[in-house]
Order: structure tokens, then sequence, then C-alpha cells
């Protein structure tokens, strides 16, 4: 049985994209940046996969023996919402809607009514600044932390003993409901817990996106009777309608066990993992060195991956887009992403810089012999 596993590396960039200047993202680079701030990266797998043969990544060589290149986004954006849908082969050409100065007071009201709490924040902030700043008043009122970034999302912080999950999902839930009107592309529900400075977020973080408006990778095998398995933030971004097997994760170290486990047992066509700790952990809070911790996680577990595939399976890692944190800001980065395309036995390639992450839903169409529906090109036969 042929098994492709589909990695998305979340904010994985390696270097800024053409229209980088558009976005204020001139100079960005997180993988070769993060690589420069520790003065030289120890990754032997990213290393003989060709990640330094993509972007000049100190530590790194530009000897491969896969096929690899960089890819450039379509869409218009810059979240995780529309890289992920163009890595399906679904570009977007409206941009969601983002709020810098805090959402409108419409919206804020129709939500506040239906789930019976009072918001406190709508402000721009990082997630774990605001529960630092507002945590012990929401402790104290019970009202509910609301904040976006410079993505379109619309979070909802909630400690634990305020709130229970459930109740928190539930808010989600309506909150999504009034949000599609207004475009935004992800609710997202951001529990933690702790003491009054000590809070921690909890991996029971949920995200509500918007169904796919169109034909995706994912709708695209399942209709042809492949069976599929998202691992990670995947049924969040797509929905579940089109996967035969889902599981959240806590953390990419639990991620890559899943990944692991399907590859050395599992009976799925299609994986689709996103491993989400670098964007979530260490790219939004400017923290490279935690970035480059969270690499090594990634580079060792690919390893075991690598030694557990079989003849007929295609291992594809890619970002979503960059989060360069050493660009200070804390908000993604336009950037290309990588193309990693590894098979046992495969003959090394480059194919450079191409534009589209679609090209990516095209070339796992045609390893499954099916046609190419897909804005972009195959790349199988240079793996």
């Amino acid at each position: 049985m042929k098994r492709c596993f589909l990695v998305v590396i979340d904010s994985l960039g390696v270097g800024e994209a053409p229209d980088a200047k558009q976005y204020g993202d001139e100079g960005v680079n997180t993988l070769g940046n993060v690589s420069k701030h520790v003065n030289g990266v120890d990754l032997p797998t990213f290393d003989k996969l060709g990640f330094g043969k993509i972007t000049s990544v100190l530590g790194l060589g530009t000897e491969h023996n896969a096929t690899v290149g960089r890819l450039s986004e379509v869409s218009v954006g810059n979240d995780s919402t529309t890289g992920h849908w163009e890595i399906a082969g679904l570009v977007t050409t409206k941009e969601f809607q983002t709020f810098p100065d805090g959402f409108p007071n419409e919206l804020i009201r129709r939500i506040e009514d239906e789930i019976d709490y009072k918001f406190i924040g709508n402000v721009h902030a990082s997630g774990t600044e605001i529960i630092k700043d507002l945590g012990e008043q929401h402790i104290q009122t019970k009202e509910l932390i609301l904040y976006t970034s410079g993505d379109s999302v619309f979070q909802i912080a909630a400690h634990n003993d305020v709130c229970s999950l459930e109740e928190l999902y539930r808010i989600c839930e309506i909150s999504r409901k009034h949000c599609n009107e207004f475009n935004i592309g992800r609710v997202i529900a951001r529990p933690f817990k702790g003491p009054i400075d000590a809070f921690e977020r909890t991996y029971d973080r949920k995200d509500y996106g918007m169904n796919p408006p169109g034909e995706t990778l994912l709708s695209y095998v399942s209709k042809n009777n492949l069976k599929t398995y998202g691992i990670g933030k995947i049924s969040d971004l797509f929905g579940t309608e089109f996967l035969s097997n889902y599981v959240h994760t806590e953390g990419d170290q639990n991620g890559i066990d899943y990944l692991l486990q399907e590859v050395e047992e599992g009976d799925s066509s299609f994986t689709f993992v996103n491993l989400v700790d670098l964007d979530m952990l260490y790219g939004h809070r400017e923290d490279p060195d935690g970035y480059y911790k969270g690499l090594q996680i990634i580079d060792k577990g690919m390893s075991r991956v690598i030694e557990k595939l079989k003849d007929n399976d295609l291992l594809i890692l890619t970002g979503d887009h960059g989060t360069d944190p050493t660009d200070g800001k804390t908000d993604h980065s336009r950037e290309y992403v990588p193309f990693v395309a590894y098979r046992n036995n495969c003959v090394a390639n480059y194919i450079g810089d191409v534009e589209g992450f679609s090209n990516i839903a095209s070339t796992v169409s045609e390893f499954f012999n099916l046609k190419n529906i897909f804005p972009g090109k195959s790349f199988l036969n240079q793996i």
C-alpha cells in the first residue's frame, strides 16, 4: 500500500518571500536567523535531508539525500489557515479580516449576550503577556480575556478554575458562529492554569476554523476512498468530515510519537501532521533559544521516522509560514517554506525556488495516481 506522510512544521520559514516587503518582513529567515543566534545548529537529520541546501543555515552543509527546494505562498494573508489550505491545494484570494485595534463593539455585544459572560482585554497582544497582565482580574471578575494578533484570530483565554474546558469550548463554538459574519479565520480557546504570578497555558488549546470553501487534498483523497489521518490541529483547520481518524496532541514530541506509531503499524494512506510548538511556544514569544531546542526534538523524531519508512512510503516536510523569533515582532513572517521529499533509495534533487505551496497537493495527488486538480505541478518524477 502506498502511504504519504505530510508533516507541516508550523512556522518553519526559510527566507523572506518575494512579496515580504508588502508584509513588513524584509530580512526574515526563521531557520537561518535562529542558526545565527545560537552560533550554529546541530541538526543531523535536517543536515542529511538538505535544509542547508534550501537556505543558509549555520551548522548545516549543502549535501543532501532528498528532493529539496523552497515554495512561496500565492494566497493573500499570512496565517496558519491560509498556509495549510494552500498546502492542500486551495488558494485563498480573499484575506481574512484582522483587527489590530480590537474587535468591533457590535461583534462583542452579540457574543456576550449569548454566552452570558463579559470580555476584558480586546487588544492585540501576546498570549502569555495578556494572561500575566489580566489573569488576576479575570479570576476576580470571571470575565474572559479576549485578544488577537497579526493573524485573523479571535482568542479567548480562561483559567481552568474559572471556566471549565467544556464551557470554554461552548463559548468558542458560539463565537465561531458570530465571527463568520466578520470573516475571522479562527476562534481559539486558550485555557491556562496555575496560581497568580505562575500562570501556564495548557495543551487543551482548540482552534475553530472556517470550513475550507473548496476542494482540498484531504477531501480529494477521501472521496477517492483513501483512508486519512490528521495529527495535531489538522482537524481544527480542515474540519473532520474528510478525516477517517484524527487526534489532538500535547506538544511536538507527542505528535511525533503518534506519527511514528502510524509509520510503524498504521493503515492510513494519507497522514497529515501539524507540529505546532515552534510557532506557539517559541516563535510568537521571540525565543530563538527555545526554537532551537524545539528543532532538535523534531530532528531526532524525523530520524526515527525515516528509519521506519517502507519502500512504498513518501515523507514530505514543509512549513505554513514563518515566525522569525529574531525579527522583533511576535507575529507571523511572510517567508518561503521548505519542500523536503524523501523516499527510501530516492535520488537527491534540487528544485530551487518555486511559486505555490499547492505544488505539494499536486505531488501527493500524482503519488496516489490521481488526476491533478490543483493549481500546481507535481515533483514526483524528481523524488
